[in-house]
């Protein structure tokens, strides 16, 4: 029989349907459990990036590979305390890139028209980042044996290269078919990127970088040093496939 007060049926339907979420919410809890004496991760699960190999260039010609590492020594030189551009791996950092899905332009849509874009568009050429590369160090060295006896960019004096870097910035030195400051911002950007990445990346080699700015690394947390301000951690930085210790 039914009931004739609508207020009986909106009771018991509120009645009912909050019985059914505190059933599913108990149904689906997660007990909290205490952590002691072990890592509370599986180490080395799911899918981490694959680590630069080492070896020959997968990427630059060798003519290439001594240019890109003469750049990188040149906007990162070394000094008495840390590698330069070069022996901090850099160029290789580079060279991976290009060969892998960043030079591919993999997930990009890379079909007509092309178009100038606005700055925070990036770059909209036909050409990716790996043919942009290899004719745009082909064309930094032909004008280095235009002006300075045919000699390539990796042969020339620091003196030279350096001079040709400012040229490059100030749009001073002219490279056939390549827009030259756009090319040296490139660089500049890219060579960073290498030297502070994770050494996982081919760049940043022995962690160099990380242990100049007292960059402590991929490490699961700093809860005790929060507070602790203008005090250098005293622990090794850490990369991305953590330490030797964590795994044994």
């Amino acid at each position: 029989m039914k009931s004739s007060n609508p207020t009986w049926f909106v009771i018991r339907r509120r009645e009912f349907l909050a019985g059914t979420a505190m059933f599913l919410f108990g149904a689906t809890r997660v007990r909290a459990a205490t952590i002691a004496g072990q890592l509370p991760w599986t180490p080395n699960a799911g899918a981490p990036p694959s680590r630069a190999k080492l070896g020959p260039w997968e990427f630059f010609t060798g003519e290439e590979g001594r240019a890109m590492e003469a750049l990188a020594d040149c906007i990162i030189p070394p000094d008495a305390e840390t590698p330069g551009g070069k022996d901090a791996g850099c160029a290789v950092f580079v060279d991976r890139q290009l060969a892998g899905p960043y030079g591919r332009r993999e997930g990009l849509y890379v079909r007509p028209p092309f178009q100038a874009g606005t700055k925070s568009q990036g770059p909209q050429s036909e050409k990716g980042p790996a043919q942009h590369y290899r004719e745009a160090l082909a064309a930094l060295d032909r004008g280095c044996k235009a002006k300075y006896g045919e000699r390539p960019f990796a042969d020339l004096p620091v003196a030279d290269k350096d001079e040709v870097l400012r040229e490059l910035e100030k749009g001073d030195f002219k490279l056939d078919g390549i827009d030259g400051q756009s090319f040296f911002e490139q660089v500049v950007k890219d060579v960073q990127m290498g030297f502070f990445a994770d050494p996982i990346y081919g760049g940043n080699r022995d962690m160099v970088a990380w242990k100049m700015i007292g960059y402590p690394g991929a490490r699961y947390n700093y809860l005790d040093w929060v507070s602790r301000h203008n005090e250098r951690f005293p622990l090794p930085p850490v990369g991305i496939t953590g330490s030797a210790q964590w795994t044994r």
